[in-house]
């Protein structure tokens, strides 16, 4: 068993491998896993950021935002989590399991972020704890993927054209969930520099939606040949 799944409080581990749509079956059996993902999400950027900044001193912000966004990117999580075998032991409602639900990509990673999040909760808040099981897969990434520059996301490319063009101030997401099922919900997103809105998008999640926003930023600003 991979250290991320060894924990000593095993409620935190059941809550961070408990998807909403299992949660909505089984009310009894706790809360869902969605805090605990925002929090390691936040904590999976903080540590790549130090680990690309230690490891390659000498790239620039540009550069080294796109490899963060290789080590980060939902493809790249959800392979951590089939590697660490999260697939085997996400608790899934029983529609989200017929639509594939061990195998989506964005279940993984929502699930692996989870997991990292409670890991860090289990481990007394240690960042350290953290970093010694996340970088050994970091390293592993960073020694055979393709040149990350070809696996910048559409938030990262919409972010440095902002901050090159615009102001230092990073585009802001406000999204929220606009219906759908429990185990297949709808999410809408605007995203906005300084107040002023540069795009709108929708998805399954909230990177989705986020991700088609940016999207939808950058073909505005293509279209007035201004990106």
């Amino acid at each position: 068993m991979h250290q991320l799944l060894i924990f000593k409080d095993e409620k935190l581990l059941r809550q961070a491998l408990t998807h909403r749509s299992y949660a909505n079956e089984n009310p009894t059996e706790g809360d869902h896993n969605e805090r605990l993902e925002f929090l390691g999400d936040a904590i999976l950027n903080f540590i790549s950021g130090e680990y690309l900044y230690s490891r390659y001193p000498q790239k620039g912000e540009d550069e080294l935002t796109r490899r963060r966004s290789a080590l980060v990117e939902e493809k790249q999580l959800a392979k951590f989590a089939l590697e660490i075998g999260l697939n085997l032991k996400m608790r899934l409602g029983k529609g989200t399991i017929q639509d594939g639900g061990h195998q989506n990509p964005n279940l993984l990673s929502s699930t692996f972020e989870a997991v990292i999040g409670a890991y860090y909760l289990d481990n007394n808040s240690n960042m350290e704890a953290v970093k010694v099981v996340v970088e050994p897969l970091f390293n592993f990434v960073s020694q055979n993927t393709i040149e990350p520059r070809y696996n910048v996301d559409s938030k990262n490319r919409f972010q440095e054209w902002v901050q090159r063009k615009l102001c230092a101030n990073p585009p802001k997401y406000k999204t929220q969930q606009i219906g759908g099922s429990p185990h297949l919900p709808e999410f809408a997103s605007r995203v906005l520099v300084d107040g002023k809105e540069f795009g709108q998008g929708k998805g399954k999640n909230k990177k989705e939606a986020e991700k088609a926003a940016a999207e939808d930023a950058i073909a505005r600003l293509q279209k007035e040949g201004l990106f």
